[in-house]
């Protein structure tokens, strides 16, 4: 077998695992397609997703789901006012041994699983949010002076109420930049809001099959790395971010007018991981240009800040995202300099 049949061979074993997985989730969760498939990508690149959307909307069943159908530990967290960083990590508790001695032991937080429900995250204090700065970036948690590794894979799915906003604490950028999409859940559909009442007022309970283990997805988040990113289609990809720095040289006059910060070099990365997902999933081993554009939102929507002018005038920042996504050549214009 040549290279690149064996590549093809592997691009098309990902994307027929990846639909099986999506097939059984469906079984359960009623549309919301994007949803899924934004989570997945998250999954299997090996970042974290932030859920906006009112309650009721199948979140939280979304994320049990997801743990049964890939045979992953799960936990929820409840996030309030009154949550401390060590109700989340874990702490030294005072423990007596079989000969009488009392030594301090390390009593494990609900964070030391695979998938974290971290439910309305944005009710949680900053101190308390910030305990999850570790876990997502590094994977580890660190207790009076010791380090302790997280099973992989790990994944967080943090959910906020966009519209109950007395009594929250707004995630900081640095937590916000933490996360690899920003999905946003909106309303079930008349036919799909008719599934859901069925499915769940006459009795019928579906459970979900195992489908996949956490060692085939480390498997594939190394394929997923492999993907080919071209030169002049990683060139775009960088301009596309730097077009939301204001005042920067490849700032379109939207991005001046509407923004107060822009990316970091961690939107970039995440427009090249999703973008390759994307991929494989299209049966390509390489990334197009639409590749980019169609992860573009949910990549950008939570890492730029809109300045005093866009709220007055009641912008969002997918508007302006979307003005400078079109506003970006593919390829770079002769009088651009870097």
């Amino acid at each position: 077998m040549s290279i690149a049949e064996s590549i093809e061979q592997r691009a098309e074993e990902f994307a027929q695992r990846y639909h099986a997985v999506r097939t059984e989730i469906g079984r359960v969760i009623v549309g919301h397609d994007d949803i899924v498939h934004g989570v997945l990508t998250c999954l299997f690149v090996g970042g974290h997703c932030l859920l906006e959307g009112v309650p009721g909307l199948g979140k939280t069943l979304l994320v049990r789901t997801l743990s049964r159908t890939l045979d992953l530990d799960f936990s929820r967290i409840q996030f309030t006012p009154d949550l401390m960083p060590a109700d989340i990590l874990g702490t030294n508790m005072v423990v007596e041994t079989p000969d009488g001695k009392r030594i301090f032991e390390f009593q494990r937080g609900p964070i030391f699983t695979q998938i974290c429900l971290a439910d309305e995250i944005n009710r949680a204090t900053p101190k308390t949010q910030s305990a999850m700065l570790e876990t997502m970036q590094e994977g580890t948690v660190t207790a009076a002076g010791t380090r302790y590794d997280l099973e992989q894979p790990f994944f967080v799915l943090a959910t906020q109420n966009p519209i109950e906003q007395e009594g929250t604490y707004p995630l900081p950028e640095a937590q916000l930049d933490r996360f690899f999409f920003k999905l946003v859940v909106g309303y079930s559909g008349r036919e799909e809001l008719s599934t859901i009442v069925d499915r769940t007022t006459r009795g019928e309970v579906i459970e979900p099959n195992k489908v996949m283990d956490g060692a085939e997805i480390i498997k594939w988040q190394g394929l997923i790395r492999e993907v080919i990113l071209a030169d002049h289609v990683q060139d775009y990809l960088v301009r596309l971010i730097l077009a939301t720095h204001p005042g920067g040289p490849f700032a379109p006059p939207v991005c001046n007018q509407y923004l107060r910060w822009g990316s970091s070099p961690r939107g970039a990365q995440t427009l090249a991981l999703a973008s390759k997902v994307r991929a494989l999933l299209e049966g390509r081993f390489n990334v197009s240009f639409e590749d980019i554009r169609r992860v573009y939102l949910p990549a950008m929507r939570h890492r730029v800040i809109l300045n005093f002018e866009a709220q007055a005038e009641g912008m969002e920042p997918d508007q302006v995202l979307l003005d400078i996504l079109e506003s970006v050549p593919e390829k770079a214009e002769a009088t651009q300099v870097a």
